[in-house]
């Protein structure tokens, strides 16, 4: 489409990905050095990942089996056999100056993976997914890729095993694939083949290209020819889910702004700069033919098709969020915050095995979550602390202590002190005030404030919430509000 052409045209977006997930194995793909983070550079390393003369690649069992986990979530194809190719390019971080990958016969093809968005659910084509290896990482210092001072290569990643996901072009705005990315990963960590901590250990580099609205099919389809007629650019070096959300906005304004001025948009891949928010032009875009691909003699074909039957996955986090509506009685809500991540899924489960579920819920999913969320944390951040939430339930559900203070007092004490449950109730005297302490309470209330009875009495119905106040004050919060409540009205309605 020419500029001229698409100037006032009503134009669609049109987006893909390249989901680069490193894949959690002890060893390198193609050698046996660790693939444990460490703040030393260049000690993991051998001939192999070094690309010395003479060094020989031996395929790594567990990255494929890895990758047939994914082959399955994604309810992808898997070939009788599939291939190793390399890919000649050069990299500054891969030593031997070519990438062993996986070109036309991929280990996953043709999968999906079902999203939401606004409320409905959607569908995203997966046209492929494959093994690589991952280079290794650059330090630029004193800038940043376009105007550092020097470089400095470090090459304890390359080696490790990559997943590269492509996606078809399905997504139509940036939004989108902040989603996906999200609920990919969700996938990815349920299977036990990932880990979001490790520092790059989820890349993405997207595609985009503006196309006339009016060639989008009423299914939402767009042909082949109207794709490849639309100048897309590429941008890489995205490295989190509100990244690949913000450089496609940039990247969506930038080409409609083009266009609206009357100018081509040059097909080229552009950098994320994710401190300015912005895309920058990096170099023309390459294409197939660039990359010179062919087999890699040194690893034989493999045949891994019947594996897929052999190789369980666990419940993934769509069938759990269902089984937990069904299962617990919760609303589709809290059956999502549930199911977010397997670690929350298995602490759910373990409360409600022992507690109403409906309290496991509103502790797991709205108390300890939210608090958790407030301060910037996840679940991995106390792991090795939840069984004190467990106790803190239990005290709940043992009426020992009242719900409003095992969140403010005696949660909060424990996510900012680091102190036990039945140590922050002791030291604050959080024991439930018995009932003839309440009952005395409310008698002192009621003779202290006449004038809230008489509002009461005349029919403020919001007066009570002025009684119950005093009453907790009294008490010093031990109390369960409700009890005062109904307390309070039975005396007043005598």
């Amino acid at each position: 489409m020419s500029a001229q052409s698409a100037e006032n045209a009503d134009l669609t977006t049109v987006i893909g990905l390249e989901v680069h997930v490193q894949l959690e194995t002890d060893t390198k793909i193609f050698c046996g050095c660790p693939t444990e983070p460490t703040d030393d550079p260049n000690t993991q390393t051998c001939p192999v990942c070094l690309g010395l003369p003479g060094a020989l690649p031996v395929l790594n069992e567990a990255a494929v089996e890895a990758a047939v986990k994914v082959g399955k979530a994604i309810d992808a194809d898997i070939p009788e056999e599939t291939r190793f190719h390399r890919k000649n390019y050069f990299y500054p971080d891969l030593p031997k100056n070519f990438q062993i990958t996986q070109y036309d016969e991929p280990v996953c093809a043709d999968g999906e993976l079902e999203i939401s968005v606004g409320g409905e659910r959607r569908t995203v084509g997966i046209r492929r997914a494959h093994l690589e290896e991952d280079p290794g990482s650059l330090q630029h210092v004193g800038g940043n890729i376009d105007n550092a001072d020097y470089t400095l290569v470090n090459y304890n990643r390359a080696g490790t095993p990559l997943m590269e996901i492509v996606t078809k072009p399905d997504f139509r705005e940036p939004e989108e694939t902040r989603a996906f990315l999200e609920k990919l990963e969700e996938v990815l960590e349920y299977l036990g083949v990932f880990d979001a901590s490790r520092d790059g250990s989820l890349r993405i580099d997207a595609n985009l290209s503006l196309v006339p609205s009016d060639e989008v099919d009423d299914d939402g389809t767009i042909s082949e020819d109207v794709l490849g007629a639309a100048n897309r650019t590429e941008v890489k070096n995205i490295s989190s889910h509100k990244g690949a959300e913000t450089a496609l906005q940039y990247e969506e304004g930038r080409q409609k702004d083009l266009m609206r001025r009357g100018r081509a948009v040059e097909q080229e891949t552009r950098h994320f700069n994710e401190t300015h928010g912005s895309t920058v032009s990096m170099r023309s875009k390459e294409e197939e033919k660039d990359y010179r691909y062919f087999e890699e003699a040194d690893l034989p074909p493999l045949q891994v098709s019947h594996w897929k039957d052999e190789i369980s996955i666990p419940e993934l986090p769509d069938a759990r969020r269902e089984r937990f509506q069904d299962e617990y009685g919760l609303s589709d809500e809290a059956a999502s915050k549930l199911t977010s991540t397997k670690q929350v899924a298995d602490f759910y489960e373990d409360v409600a095995a022992e507690y109403d579920a409906d309290l496991a819920a509103t502790w797991v999913a709205d108390e300890l979550l939210g608090e958790l969320n407030y301060r910037d944390m996840a679940v991995t951040d106390v792991d090795d602390r939840l069984d004190e939430v467990k106790r803190l339930v239990e005290l709940v559900a043992a009426d020992d202590i009242t719900a409003k203070n095992a969140k403010e007092v005696v949660l909060r004490g424990m996510l900012d002190d680091g102190d036990a449950p039945d140590d922050i109730v002791e030291r604050e005297d959080l024991g439930k005030t018995d009932d003839d302490a309440v009952a005395a309470a409310v008698t002192e209330a009621i003779e202290e404030n006449p004038d809230a009875v008489a509002d009461y009495e005349d029919g403020d119905d919001g007066a009570i919430n002025f009684l119950v106040g005093q009453v907790m004050g009294k008490t010093g919060g031990s109390a369960d509000p409700g009890t005062v409540n109904q307390k309070l009205r039975a005396a007043l309605d005598e």
